[in-house]
């Protein structure tokens, strides 16, 4: 049994922000318990008692947010994640039937469908917004009719990320992401803390993170999306 925890950033369709990103971290269930301890005891080494969050991203925590790349890669856990470049170009009406929604529920499907159907998953989701569970009933529904009725995914649910360190370092992960791919358009993104943790990250992992990685990376997979452009 895996646990899987999904978070997502800049998904709002108007937002004016050109790309979005979802992502997870995979944790075996065995080994729950004792990596959740071992992430909690990182926050008192380091003094960080709050949740960990891009957009509270702080100079002073750098040593600790290195720690928890190094204790990412040093444990048993995987992240994935899709990198939607160029949202503008996204053509809702010939491909998601109108509907940016539809275009989220293909997101989670292939996040989440290259996960060998051998093993059971129980997966949780971030809670964005008030229609939690209208869309974890679509997930489900697509994921059941694929399945044909046997779908590894047995359990959905929304939980908040301040009640899951997992969650939490998805979000940040997701976040060094997105910032670092908007970088390119945006010269006023130049934090000098963030880019440091992003070469950190870089660094351990291998990959540029605006660019993806090899199809078949497990333990740090950035699928890359570009949408064609309109003729």
């Amino acid at each position: 049994m895996q646990n899987i925890f999904i978070d997502e950033s800049c998904h709002l369709e108007h937002d004016n922000i050109p790309i979005m990103c979802i992502g997870y971290i995979k944790v075996p269930q065995n080994q729950y318990a004792q990596l959740k301890e071992c992430f909690e005891a990182l926050k008192l080494e380091y003094h960080t008692p709050m949740e960990l969050k891009w957009n509270k991203f702080s100079n002073s925590r750098l040593p600790f947010y290195k720690a928890l790349v190094d204790y990412f890669f040093n444990n048993p856990l995987e992240f994935r994640c899709i990198l939607v470049k160029y949202k503008d170009r996204l053509n809702h009406s010939d491909y998601n039937s109108g509907s940016h929604d539809n275009f989220y529920y293909k997101l989670i499907y292939f996040l989440l469908k290259t996960n060998p159907s051998e093993e059971q998953y129980r997966v949780y989701l971030d809670i964005k917004d008030t229609r939690g569970k209208e869309k974890l009933n679509k997930i489900n529904e697509v994921f059941t009719q694929y399945y044909k009725g046997e779908s590894p995914f047995t359990h959905l649910q929304h939980i908040r990320s301040h009640d899951n360190v997992f969650i939490q370092l998805a979000d940040f992960f997701i976040g060094a992401i997105t910032y670092k791919t908007r970088m390119k358009s945006n010269p006023e993104l130049n934090h000098a803390g963030r880019i440091e943790f992003i070469e950190y990250l870089e660094g351990a992992s291998g990959f540029s993170l605006d660019e993806g990685t090899v199809p078949w990376e497990t333990k740090f997979n950035v699928f890359d999306h570009q949408p064609k452009k309109s003729e």
